[in-house]
């Protein structure tokens, strides 16, 4: 317990001081300001494990379902005046999502899987955050909260999926964490910066941080994606589902967007339920490991008030005796203005 204490500590520091360091600096220097974006977004989002170049099958990071609305621009004055007061001028929207995490053993076959395989777990989490644009930046911060355990209905939807297709259903659910409430502060923030042009596209790069503190995960990542296309200027990424990402809003285009991009990045983790098990209950666990990298590449297609976009994710092993080297996922997002 000491040494998560201390992992915590220490991630909390390094945390406080860069939100310090970029309020300081938005407020010191301004920021231009763009016109106001007057409609919201819902979002539908899916990260599955199947698609990927290893075995097809149900695997530690299985399975994640997202739906997610965003609001007019400046529509809640005071929720304007906090994100502002924290990251200097932009237009904000409030954002509410609902988020769905499937976690299993590499075998999926057996009643009682090795005890340093990952642990079954389901994680349902509601989360409402303010999301502020800039000239130059996406910044957000918000608020998790939810359940990890059986109340997270993981074993309901994996294997009544299964059930729909005509799949034998996951034999070990019996083993996942027991519920558990569990909530986390979060904040990020992508920066946009064009390169100039070549073969006669657009070009940027999105170097970005966020961070996640609570119960549910401690862990500071940073990362940088590069582009090709045509109206980068729409949005800050593809999104990612609890993962450093562009965010569900977009602007939108006068013709067609698209642009193509790869990035990689990495994360400093101090703790995570899923791997580390229950806070007050006896329960199956793994050792993590404190440092994760990854490589993601996709593309997106933004057209008619609609965004497109699919990222494959090729992530190093985040746990302690993971086998099947290097953990694949992809994750198709479609948003919509309303």
């Amino acid at each position: 317990m000491s040494l998560a204490i201390k992992r915590i500590a220490v991630v909390s520091c390094i945390v406080g001081g860069l939100l310090q360091g970029e309020a300081t600096f938005a407020q010191t220097v301004g920021l231009v300001q763009v016109p106001v974006d007057n409609t919201s977004i819902f979002t539908l989002q899916g990260e599955n494990s199947s698609v990927s170049a290893q075995k097809l099958t149900d695997r530690y990071y299985t399975n994640g379902l997202h739906f997610g609305y965003q609001s007019a621009q400046d529509t809640y004055s005071g929720l304007s005046k906090l994100s502002n007061g924290l990251w200097g001028n932009g237009h904000v929207r409030l954002s509410v999502n609902i988020t769905q995490q499937i976690y299993t053993p590499a075998d999926t076959g057996v009643s009682n899987p090795p005890l340093k395989d990952r642990p079954y777990a389901g994680v349902l989490l509601g989360t409402i955050s303010a999301v502020q644009d800039s000239a130059r930046a996406r910044s957000s911060v918000g608020l998790q909260f939810g359940v990890v355990g059986s109340s997270a209905l993981g074993e309901t939807v994996q294997n009544g999926f299964h059930d729909l297709i005509g799949q034998t259903g996951n034999r070990g659910w019996h083993t996942q964490l027991h519920d558990e409430p569990v909530f986390a502060v979060q904040a990020a923030r992508v920066w946009r910066l064009p390169t100039g042009s070549l073969l006669g596209f657009d070009t940027d790069i999105l170097p970005g941080v966020a961070t996640t503190l609570g119960n549910l995960k401690v862990n500071l990542e940073a990362g940088m994606n590069i582009r090709l296309g045509q109206g980068l200027q729409s949005d800050y990424g593809a999104p990612r589902i609890n993962a450093l990402g562009g965010g569900d809003a977009f602007r939108r285009n006068s013709g067609l967007g698209w642009y193509v991009f790869a990035g990689a990045g990495g994360q400093a983790v101090a703790h995570d339920i899923t791997l580390d098990g229950n806070s007050f209950k006896t329960s199956r666990s793994v050792g993590l490991n404190q440092f994760v990298g990854q490589f993601d590449a996709g593309l997106a297609i933004l057209a008619f008030g609609t965004r497109l976009s699919y990222t494959q994710v090729i992530q190093t092993q985040d746990f302690r005796h993971q086998k099947g080297g290097p953990h694949e996922f992809g994750s198709l997002a479609l948003s919509v203005r309303f």
